[in-house]
């Protein structure tokens, strides 16, 4: 074979694999971030649904206070 037709499937296979490679790495990255989105978002939604509690404790302090005030 000629030595043009050999660097020439070396550089194939080199750019296959870094092709791949890079595919690979990429992905991961992907799943990482998303996976940390996810529990940023589950954080978030643990907040939203305490805080009707929250208010509805601050609601009833507020009254208590109102009624010690008038007495």
């Amino acid at each position: 074979m000629d030595n043009t037709v050999i660097v020439a499937l070396i550089s194939l296979v080199g750019t296959l694999f870094g092709s791949f490679g890079g595919i690979v790495v990429s992905s991961k990255l992907t799943a990482y971030r998303i996976e940390q989105l996810e529990k940023r978002v589950a954080e978030h939604n643990n907040f939203a649904r305490r805080m009707p509690v929250v208010e509805e404790r601050i609601d009833q302090i507020e009254h208590r206070i109102d009624k010690l005030e008038n007495e």
